[in-house]
Parts: structure tokens; sequence; C-alpha cells
């Protein structure tokens, strides 16, 4: 069955957030970020705001069938690392006063991250987050975004940057063209390792 990649628009959005609500438990960060509890508590609450974000200020890029949504990413322009800042307070406001707010800590935690070492080579292309529905991994989604992606960023001149979160996604970054940039990330209490990786055509 070929795989249908296509930009996803305001008639998507409940479908978009059902299959991101899907795909993102078990991705290594969300997981680190929600250590000890329940998808269920959070999802509903930031998932919808996230991609009404996306689709607003980003792009969403979806991979599946011309009716079925097997894989998500949002994609960010950047041509200015403001916005990173402005998410780190909006983040620390967040977690503050908040009963057992850990998550909303962790999320600070990995928002002061991408804030202190997000690159300053401008503008680029940053894949913020990609993830697959569990039944539909293992069926190229994930790398039919990448491809669509990379040869856009070649056709516009413009480097991609994204943080591989484990180490099987930074192989498929490899053989998609991204290269490691020899520097690593490691989040606290366990949390995975980032590794920042460059594709530039």
């Amino acid at each position: 069955m070929e795989i249908v990649v296509r930009q996803a628009a305001e008639q998507d959005r409940d479908a978009v957030i059902e299959a991101f609500s899907l795909a993102c438990p078990d991705e290594a960060v969300t997981a680190w970020v929600l250590e000890g509890h329940p998808f269920e508590e959070f999802g509903p609450l930031y998932v919808p705001e996230m991609i009404d974000r996306a689709l607003r200020d980003d792009e969403i890029w979806l991979a599946g069938t011309e009716s079925d949504i097997w894989a998500v990413s949002i994609w960010q322009h950047v041509d200015s690392v403001d916005r990173f800042a402005s998410d780190l307070l909006a983040a620390r406001a967040a977690a503050e006063g908040v009963p057992d707010a850990r998550p909303l800590q962790r999320m600070a935690v990995v928002t002061d991250l991408l804030a202190r070492t997000h690159p300053r080579e401008l503008p680029h292309r940053y894949l913020q987050v990609i993830v697959t529905v569990p039944q539909h991994r293992g069926k190229g989604a994930g790398a039919a975004i990448l491809a669509n992606q990379t040869k856009s960023a070649s056709s516009a001149g413009v480097p991609a940057y994204l943080e591989a979160s484990t180490e099987r996604s930074a192989r498929l970054y490899t053989r998609m063209g991204f290269a490691q940039t020899g520097t690593t990330h490691d989040l606290p209490d366990g949390g995975p390792t980032l590794r920042p990786m460059w594709f530039r055509g």
C-alpha cells in the first residue's frame, strides 16, 4: 500500500489529536516526563493545545492512507530563538503552585534544555516531534515523512535540525541523511539522551 504524506489542515484537527494521543505516550521524552503518571491525566489537557498551536504557527505533516493517520510530525520554521525563551517562561509558570506537578516540572526541564542548547544557526527547519501510532509502526510512515521533508529542505536550501531521543531513531535519521553533531544532552533522573542531528542536503 502506498503511503500518502500530506500537510494537516484545520479540518484534520480532531483526527490528528486522536492519532497523536495514541502514538505519543511511549515516546522517550514523553514517557520520561509522565513517569508514574497516567497519560490520560495530562494528555487531554496538553495535546489539543499543542496541535492547535502547531496548526496555527507551524506545520503538521502526516503519513498514512488517504483516510487513516499512521504518523504525525510537527515542524517549526525557526528564524529566531525567542520562541524557546518564551516557551520556557510559560513552562515554568505552569509548574508553579500545582500539586504533584512533577510532569510539569520535567516538562520545564526539557524546555529549559531546548532554550539553552537550540542552535543559533538560522534559519532552519526543526522537527519538534514525530510519532507513529503503535499498530502502524514498522510500515515506513515516519521514513516517508522524513523523505518528504528533507527533499523540501533541500529544495529550499534550508537545513533541518532535530534531537533523536533513542539510538533506534538516530539510526533512522542517519539513513535519511541526518548527521549527529557529536554532542549529546542527558535529561536527569534516568531520562533519555538527546542527540542533536542536522540535515544539510
